[in-house]
Parts: structure tokens; C-alpha cells; sequence
């Protein structure tokens, strides 16, 4: 008969694998429940950059960069077309107003005077020959006039007698009537030679003024075209320096044609380019200062150029005050901008982990300084030394200030 085989109590060899994995499952279970939610990373603590937030004064300013500049730059255009014949003055020199910088010739324009001075001959010789016809006129006028009165007075004469005669009787009715008649028609005659040369007076007049507008208006006319020849010459409207020539001997230069510019050394200007992100907080009047020579120099913002050009914008300032010695367009100053009355508030130096996180969170240090945690904090102003903290962080604390690019999420860093 078949006998029963007892069970042996205990662990069986088949079974250590199974206990064995669930042994790591649990311990592995409990490691996550234990550190959920912590990220950690070990870091060398002398590889970072750690600063105090502090609590003071917090200046409102930023550092720009500007180049100084003459105040201001005229341009040298040419008024009229030509070829380049001289090059009087060459670039970077010192001129004076009504300096000839440039010679142009105009074999055209040279013409065109030929043919105005020709015209002006012509018209004032015109002019002069109507003058020599109308004083002929003239004059044989007077001679009429001259004749008909003394005509005029013989007539009368011969009148008053015959009518004393006729009344006598000693003359003839006939006799008399026709003096009468040569009497009147000698008045009348003279009538009409006087009102014409009342007439002719004022044609004369009215012609002569009109040969003589004529005639100014050639002058006037070639006066201009003279004045075009010495616009060949191209001269320099104001004092200062020569900064720009850009013409050749032989070349056609069209009118209006900008050839180069005048820099005004009167006074100066400083030109930076700002950051787009201050284009609200930068305005006229603004006051801003530089170093130089171990002194302090003030400056005021005269103009902000609306256009923003590779993420910046264009501020103008001029001096309030005294000069640097030596003073030179191209020098570039180190300027400290303005933007606010200083304020008290918390601060921290700044640093690159700025560009990670945009001011929105920093690793704060444990006071032990074995650990440093991820905190969420607000950053306002900020200037080339310091940010601004609004929220997040007490004076006192401890920050890590270097660049966090190598941390990636990590919520906790241990310092080693």
C-alpha cells in the first residue's frame, strides 16, 4: 500500500529568489515614499558663489556704455552740378565758414552765362535805343507845341484887330470871320499838340518802366547765374572740423549730391545704446554721471530715439557743467544713468544664475550651510551691483549667486 509523504516545514531553496525581490521592492518603495517629492545632487561647495542678502539703500541706475560725439554734424551737399576740379581741404582738417572745400566746373552752366550775357546786351541795347527815339519824339513834340503857340498867338492878334477894324467899319465882314476862323483853328491845333504830348509822356513812361523791369529782371537773372558759378565752389556753412570728404578729382557731381559733413567742436555729446527692457524708464532730463581723471562728470539725457534696433535703443546726453581736458569724438565713458531717488530695500549681489532663472527662484543656503534649498522669490530693480529682492528672502540669508546650468530641476543641493 501507498504510504504518505510528510511536507518538510520551513524556507525551501525555490523560494529565497521570491523573498529576496520582494525584500527590494519594499525597501525600494520605502526610499521613494520616504524622499518623495526632493530631488538631491552633491556639489562642491568651493565651485560656487555664495552671497548675503543684505538689507540698504538701493541706487536706481544703470551702467551704459556711450561714445562721445561733436553736438552736432552738418552735412556739405552740392548746390550745383559739376565735375570735381580741386580738392581744397582734405579730410579731418580745421575750417572756417566760407572756406572753399571743394572746386566744381560746369562746362553747361558756363553756356548758359555766354547766352545771359548776350541777352542782357541785347535788351539793354534795345532799352537804350527806345530812350534815344523817345526823347526824339520828344523834342519834335516841343517843336510842334513851340510853333503852334506862336502860330496860335500871331492869330490872335490878327483877331483882336480885325474885330476892332470890323467894328469900325474899316474891314470887311469877310476879312474879319476868316482871322476869327484862323484864331480858332490855331487854339485848337495847339489843343491837340498839348494833349498829345501829355499822351506821349505818359506812353514814354509807361514803356520805359516796363524796358527797365525788363531789364532788372535780366540782371536778376544773371546775377543768379553767377551766383551759380560760385556755388561751383563748395564752401563751409560753419566752424569745425572736416570729418567726411567723400569725392574724387574728375567725378560728375549731381546737385544735391551729399559729398561729406562738418563736425561742430563747440561742444560735445555722449551716444549709448540701452537695453530695451529700461525704454519706459528712460526719459529727457534724466541725470546720469561719469568718472574720468579722478573726477566727476554730469550729464543729462537730451534726447531718447524711439527705434529699437537689436534689442536697443539710442540715448543722447549732453554736459551740465565742466568738460573732461582733452575731450575727443570717439572717447568712449563708462556713464551711471538714473532712473530713480535711491530706496531702502533687501539686495543681493548680482550673478549668472540670473540667466537661468530669470529671478523667479534661487538656491537659499541652510544656516549649518551643509544644504542648499530651491526657493521662489520676487526680483524688481536692479543695477551693475545689485538685484532688488521684493519677496522671498529676509535680510541675513545666504545664496548661491553662480550659474546653475549644470542643476538642471534638482530641488536640493548638498554642499560637500
Amino acid at each position: 500500500m501507498d504510504r504518505v509523504i510528510e511536507k518538510k516545514k520551513g524556507i525551501n531553496k525555490k523560494h529565497i529568489p521570491y523573498i529576496a525581490g520582494g525584500v527590494a521592492l519594499a525597501a525600494a518603495v520605502c526610499w521613494i515614499i520616504f524622499n518623495s517629492g526632493t530631488s538631491r545632487m552633491n556639489v562642491e561647495q568651493k565651485r560656487l558663489t555664495i552671497a548675503q542678502a543684505v538689507s540698504g539703500e538701493f541706487n536706481d541706475y544703470i551702467r551704459v556704455t556711450g561714445q562721445v560725439q561733436p553736438i552736432s554734424t552738418i552735412q556739405l551737399s552740392a548746390v550745383e552740378g559739376g565735375m570735381v576740379a580741386e580738392k581744397v581741404v582734405e579730410e579731418g582738417s580745421m575750417v572756417k565758414a566760407g572756406d572753399v572745400i571743394v572746386r566744381l566746373t560746369s562746362s553747361q552752366l558756363n553756356l548758359s552765362i555766354l547766352s545771359a550775357e548776350a541777352d542782357l546786351a541785347e535788351k539793354e541795347n534795345i532799352l537804350r535805343t527806345t530812350q534815344l527815339n523817345m526823347d526824339q519824339d520828344r523834342l519834335n513834340v516841343m517843336n510842334q507845341r513851340l510853333q503852334y503857340e506862336m502860330e496860335t498867338s500871331r492869330s490872335k492878334r490878327k483877331y483882336e484887330q480885325y474885330e476892332n477894324l470890323h467894328r469900325d467899319n474899316l474891314v470887311s465882314r469877310e476879312d474879319y470871320l476868316q482871322a476869327k476862323e484862323d484864331y480858332d483853328f490855331q487854339r485848337e491845333a495847339l489843343r491837340i499838340v498839348m494833349e498829345r504830348q501829355v499822351q506821349d509822356s505818359l506812353m514814354r513812361s509807361i514803356q520805359l518802366s516796363q524796358l527797365r523791369e525788363s531789364l532788372a529782371s535780366m540782371q536778376t537773372h544773371m546775377a543768379l547765374i553767377r551766383q551759380k558759378v560760385e556755388d561751383l565752389n563748395i564752401k563751409a556753412p560753419v566752424d569745425g572740423q572736416l570729418g567726411l570728404l567723400d569725392v574724387e578729382l574728375g567725378e560728375n557731381i549731381a546737385p544735391g549730391a551729399k559729398i561729406g559733413q562738418i563736425n561742430v567742436l563747440s561742444d560735445y555729446k555722449v551716444e549709448g545704446m540701452i537695453d530695451e527692457h529700461f525704454i519706459d524708464r528712460v526719459n529727457t532730463d534724466l541725470a546720469a554721471t561719469f568718472e574720468r581723471q579722478d573726477r566727476n562728470f554730469q550729464l543729462r539725457v537730451r534726447k531718447v530715439f524711439p527705434e529699437v534696433r537689436e534689442k536697443q535703443f539710442k540715448t543722447e546726453f549732453v554736459f551740465e557743467g565742466e568738460r573732461p581736458d582733452n575731450i575727443r569724438a570717439g572717447q568712449t565713458y563708462y556713464i551711471n544713468l538714473q532712473l530713480g531717488q535711491p530706496t531702502e530695500a533687501v539686495m543681493i549681489p548680482r550673478g549668472t544664475f540670473y540667466q537661468t532663472t530669470g529671478g523667479k527662484w534661487i538656491y537659499v543656503v541652510s544656516p549649518d550651510g551643509s544644504r542648499a534649498t530651491r526657493r521662489n522669490i520676487t526680483i524688481g530693480r536692479q543695477n551693475p551691483l545689485y538685484y532688488e529682492v521684493l519677496s522671498g528672502l529676509e535680510p541675513g540669508e545666504q545664496v548661491i549667486i553662480s550659474g546653475y546650468d549644470s542643476f538642471g530641476d534638482t530641488q536640493e543641493l548638498i554642499l560637500k
